[in-house]
């Protein structure tokens, strides 16, 4: 059995799942529910995550983009549009195709900057517009090399929903969530955090207080680039335990 045959049986196995069906409409309003504010704020001008200091590397980036006028504004529009293509069901192909690359953008900017508000939100983002696009591959297989347009259109499969809940694809999702939630945000030992005081507090109680206190004081205070402070923090030596 070829590549495309195999694919094809599956996408119609899970498409028989109404549970399934249901879920692919959850991901949509999710999503879209996702972005259209985000896409707001940037069509009225206003700054993206307000309240996060300039200084932080996340803040660095959020500054700079809100002063490149209408590219700013231009990203604003883009998102609102993916955001309603998603919740119009004859357009969700489209508006699935056009979000993959926002979203995915966002998740590598994230982990790049170490920045807590979308930490774990962004890589289920990013799960869930695939999600999202595996549900509605038979609108776009034919772009794949391994696919050839149908010579004639041939007779369709009839399509009986199967009510039974898919436990397994589920607990998946479930662990999805756990391992976003609490798993990846660990992958970080330190995180600049989106304050001078949480990012402190993170280090009281270790033995590298004062290294940890530099390296907040050298994002939030003094603005400087997240690898250079953490190699400055790794250079740093640890506290000195003066005896009892």
């Amino acid at each position: 059995m070829s590549i495309s045959s195999k694919l094809d049986a599956l996408h119609w196995q899970v498409k028989r799942y109404r549970w399934l069906q249901y879920f692919a409409i959850f991901n949509r309003i999710a999503l879209a529910a996702g972005f259209l504010p985000a896409g707001l704020v940037k069509i009225t001008g206003e700054r993206f995550a307000s309240g996060l200091a300039v200084n932080h590397p996340m803040g660095h980036y959020l500054e700079a983009l809100n002063h490149t006028s209408y590219y700013y504004t231009s990203i604003g529009v883009v998102q609102v549009l993916s955001a309603v293509l998603l919740l119009i069901p004859s357009t969700v192909t489209i508006g699935a195709f056009l979000y993959f690359p926002i979203i995915l953008n966002i998740c590598i900017l994230t982990y790049a900057t170490r920045f807590d508000g979308s930490l774990f939100t962004a890589p289920l983002m990013v799960l869930s517009n695939l999600y999202l696009l595996g549900w509605h591959y038979d609108k776009w297989k034919y772009i794949l090399p391994f696919n050839r347009l149908p010579l004639s259109n041939g007779s369709t499969r009839s399509r009986t929903l199967n009510n039974k809940f898919p436990i397994s694809f589920f607990a998946g999702v479930l662990a999805a969530v756990v391992l976003c939630v609490i798993g990846i945000p660990s992958l970080y030992s330190i995180r600049p955090r989106n304050t001078l005081a949480q990012c402190k507090k993170q280090f009281n109680g270790g033995n590298r207080t004062k290294a940890g206190y530099d390296f907040c004081d050298c994002i939030h205070l003094h603005g400087q680039p997240l690898d250079s402070c953490l190699n400055n923090y790794n250079q740093a030596p640890s506290d000195v335990a003066f005896p009892r």
